[in-house]
């Protein structure tokens, strides 16, 4: 099967580098998933979960946004953050989409409801990039 350069940038490192059979993720327009040989597309990433696939292996992250440049050949990423499951504190996660559900249910002046939103479409991104990766850890 054919394969394309991914490569997955943050502000802060180089998350991934190397080849990929497929890949998926979220977008402003929707799920998309492309394989080699896409047809020139720029989209923005919304947060959701990442799916890499090689071959029979299968990686998953959680991604928070940014952009995507998909050519034939090559398929980049720049992300505003990007986790694997095991960089994440599910108890941290879950207490974030706590904190943020209560701001966005107080809708005093004083809340960004953006941020807010945003803040709780990041920790669900978390916690469901968790549960993803434990329940294919069991199968």
């Amino acid at each position: 099967m054919a394969k394309f350069k991914l490569r997955i940038v943050t502000p802060e490192r180089v998350f991934y580098e190397g080849e990929a059979d497929m890949v998926e993720m979220n977008t402003t327009e929707g799920q998309i998933g492309c394989y080699p040989g896409h047809i020139p597309l720029t989209v923005i990433c919304k947060p959701g979960i990442l799916t890499i696939h090689e071959g029979d292996e299968i990686k998953t992250a959680a991604l928070h946004g940014g952009f995507a440049e998909i050519l034939p050949d090559s398929f980049n990423v720049l992300a505003e953050a990007v986790e694997w499951p095991d960089e994440i504190d599910e108890e941290r996660a879950k207490a974030a989409m706590e904190r943020a559900k209560k701001r966005l249910e107080s809708k005093t002046d004083d809340v960004d409801m953006s941020r807010e939103e945003m803040a709780l479409q990041r920790a669900i991104t978390r916690i469901n990039a968790l549960k993803w990766s434990q329940d294919r850890s069991f199968k």
